[in-house]
């Protein structure tokens, strides 16, 4: 957590203190996850980590480290927040307007009778920049997810189902460390691999398909996220030329990034380098996102993008070639920003693997 620029952030919008509700958001200043608590804190640096019963060791081992003060609630966490309201003599909030339930936002202003005044993304900006312990944890993730892909590999064949593979993989990722996966993984063999976001089914690897593997770790709330794609058997030739331009596509696009270069530049370069082959138009999906604490977060490189990469910011860089009704194509690794270029994060080879 960077107390000073959460502070700064809040005398930003003229407020006297911040109210998170966001999981990820308190997750970033208390240092873990509970379903449902508050985080609240003044300007001065003062912060208060609300939680009901449930919590409330785990919460105080937690402010061990970081500093928040528990309070274990009996009563509505709205009429606590009042209380602290009036207690330090609070009249404006800044607030979570992003993502905020309209019905949180009624209960909390109608208890405390504060003025409120949206974030808008500004906690997304100070957590966009990656503190060195933050990217040993991603890391950590990704460890955990290469092994488990790695092993599963030896029972990707022929006859086995996207089904059967997917929960096989989650077990692996559960048995080597992981928290959870990052989101439901992706495993799609043959015609269902041009769908770039697809749902595992009953269908059976055939030899001579793809098989496409979207998956993510999580450590200690921290995501991991690759894609690799495979065949089985045998590939065509045009499976292994389209394979090797989905990979210079993304090789370019890590080429080119940097601190300073613009998100829509980095996606061009991806791009263009599929669009030699006049292949663009099978390309159907942003080149990247941010990964953090969500597995989506901040900023995203597509053409209309207006962000800026930053050192410190954590992003994927996944090109993809989707032909329908025929088969598709995803190499995604994260890389970390850095001043003159990046650290990609992730190991596992990039090179056509025929099992």
């Amino acid at each position: 957590m960077n107390t000073k620029k959460i502070c700064e952030l809040i005398k930003k919008t003229g407020a006297d203190a911040l109210l998170l509700l966001n999981e990820s958001n308190m997750h970033y200043v208390c240092g873990f996850s509970p379903s449902e608590s508050v985080v609240f804190m003044l300007k001065n640096g003062t912060a208060y980590h609300l939680v009901d019963s449930r919590y409330t060791e785990t919460a105080e081992i937690h402010a061990k480290e970081t500093g928040l003060k528990v309070l274990e609630i009996n009563s509505k966490f709205a009429d606590v927040i009042a209380v602290l309201c009036k207690e330090n003599k609070i009249k404006k909030i800044a607030f979570e307007n992003k993502t905020i339930s309209l019905s949180a936002y009624c209960s909390y202003t109608q208890a405390t009778g504060c003025e409120f005044v949206g974030i808008d993304d500004g906690l997304m900006k100070i957590r966009n920049i990656k503190t060195e312990n933050e990217i040993q944890l991603m890391k950590k993730a990704n460890e955990i997810a290469e092994k488990s892909f790695l092993e599963l590999l030896n029972h990707v064949k022929a006859g086995k189902s996207e089904k059967e593979l997917q929960a096989y993989f989650d077990y692996l990722m559960a048995k080597n460390g992981s928290d959870g996966v990052s989101f439901s993984t992706i495993l799609l063999t043959g015609e269902h691999t041009s769908y770039p976001h697809g749902t595992p089914s009953d269908r059976v690897i055939k030899s001579g398909d793809f098989v496409l593997f979207d998956f993510g770790a999580t450590y200690m709330g921290y995501h991991s996220d690759m894609t690799r794609t495979v065949a089985v058997g045998s590939a065509t030739d045009e499976m292994k030329d389209t394979y090797n331009l989905v990979l210079r596509a993304q090789l370019a696009g890590i080429s080119s990034l940097k601190s300073g270069a613009r998100c829509a530049d980095v996606y061009r370069s991806a791009y263009d380098v599929l669009e030699e082959k006049n292949m663009g138009k099978y390309f159907r999906h942003s080149l990247g996102h941010g990964v953090g604490l969500d597995i989506h977060e901040g900023y995203n490189a597509s053409p209309r993008s207006t962000d800026i990469y930053e050192t410190g910011n954590v992003t994927s860089i996944e090109p993809g070639i989707y032909i329908p009704d025929k088969f598709g194509i995803r190499i995604e690794d994260v890389c970390v920003v850095t001043e003159n270029g990046n650290q990609n994060i992730s190991t596992v080879s990039k090179d056509l693997l025929i099992l």
